[in-house]
């Protein structure tokens, strides 16, 4: 049975949940992928003010597809998550608690989740159009010379997603595997 999330999610929350652990999350997302998280930690060198309040916030890495008329967002699948490795130990440590993306985590990005409690999300690649349809509302916040990778604010509804690694440093890429073969032996 799914876990529901809804957003701000908090430290304390983000703590519960453990890697295998699949959920629903409903509220505020934003959307931004590499380039706009290298802009994040330049402002945050310059002392300057992110575009969104980082604290409890959830990031899915995105660069979706135009609308199509009468809907909210065009397919929005999930990116690579490792681009943003660079940049995500910062924004955790001013207190992201959530990311949404594909593919596996350096170790500084896996350290700072256990040390500062953040988890990150799996999204099915593959399946933008039918995750798009979890995105009820989408607004362009920052950098909209960015494109497709502008920083967007996505009011999600049951959007689909597994802990793929949690704030306990246990990685779903590993354990499920091993549980699977270990079952069917």
């Amino acid at each position: 049975m799914a876990i529901k999330i809804n957003t701000p999610l908090t430290r304390d929350a983000a703590r519960k949940l453990k890697a295998g652990d699949s959920c629903l999350i409903s509220g505020v997302v934003y959307a931004a992928r590499d380039a706009a998280h290298k802009r994040f930690c330049e402002c945050i060198a310059a002392n300057e003010p992110l575009p969104f309040d980082i604290e409890d916030s959830i990031i899915y890495f995105v660069g979706p597809t135009p609308a199509k008329p009468g809907e909210a967002i065009g397919s929005a699948g999930p990116t690579t998550s490792y681009r943003m490795d660079a940049y995500s130990p910062t924004l955790i440590k001013l207190g992201q608690t959530g990311m949404i993306g594909k593919g596996k985590r350096g170790p500084e990005v896996i350290e700072a989740m256990k040390k500062h409690g953040a988890v990150y999300f799996g999204a099915i690649g593959g399946c933008g159009a039918l995750l798009s349809k979890c995105i009820k509302k989408a607004e362009v916040i920052a950098y909209e010379d960015l494109g497709a990778e502008a920083v967007r604010r996505l009011e999600v509804e049951d959007f689909p997603v597994v802990v793929v690694m949690d704030s306990h440093g246990n990685n779903f890429y590993e354990t499920g595997p091993a549980n699977y073969l270990a079952q069917n032996k």
